[in-house]
């Protein structure tokens, strides 16, 4: 059902690798809004609470206030200014991130009418694995897939051949 196009691709790979990972009787707390692939989580079973639009960089209450066995933030790290905060105050254990990764042959994305719309950090893989050891959870599963366009062009080819995102499941290492 979500395979045909973009971004279906990628949530079908994102509700794969979640089902995977995540049990339908755990509550997720998702960071950012109600979303089409928050909807597609409740779709299929899953408790999942949204943040409601504070400004997650100076506002971090939902993370510690809310009741939540998994973290999960798909393609919203980018969009902070510091998600090493974000992650020191998650309260559970098992965290579900992607990312859309740097890519050398196209700049980072800013919409020219949309303000909050905007990449402030463009990971590249190791990027993310540090910032996660250095808040103190281990990698146990990664993915990388690419984002195929419908446009011609050389970006638009290397599109198909050139992974686009990257999605760990991780989970808290616990001190002796």
């Amino acid at each position: 059902m979500y395979e045909k196009t973009f971004p279906n691709k990628r949530f079908k790979i994102t509700l794969e690798f979640l089902k995977k990972h995540v049990s339908t009787s755990e509550t997720i707390l998702d960071l950012g809004v109600s979303n089409p692939f928050s909807k597609i989580m409740e779709e299929n079973s899953y408790t999942v609470i949204n943040t409601k639009g504070e400004d997650i960089d100076k506002d971090q209450s939902s993370l510690v206030n809310e009741n939540y066995e998994v973290f999960t933030a798909f393609e919203i790290f980018e969009h902070l200014l510091n998600p090493y905060t974000v992650l020191e105050n998650v309260k559970c254990d098992k965290i579900l991130i992607s990312i859309p990764m740097r890519l050398w042959f196209s700049s980072a994305y800013r919409s020219k009418t949309d303000k909050w719309d905007r990449h402030y950090h463009e990971f590249e893989d190791w990027q993310l694995d540090w910032l996660l050891e250095k808040t103190g959870f281990k990698i146990l599963d990664s993915i990388k897939f690419t984002h195929p366009v419908k446009k011609l062009g050389f970006r638009p080819l290397l599109r198909y051949f050139t992974n686009r995102y990257y999605l760990v499941y991780a989970e808290k290492v616990k001190n002796n």
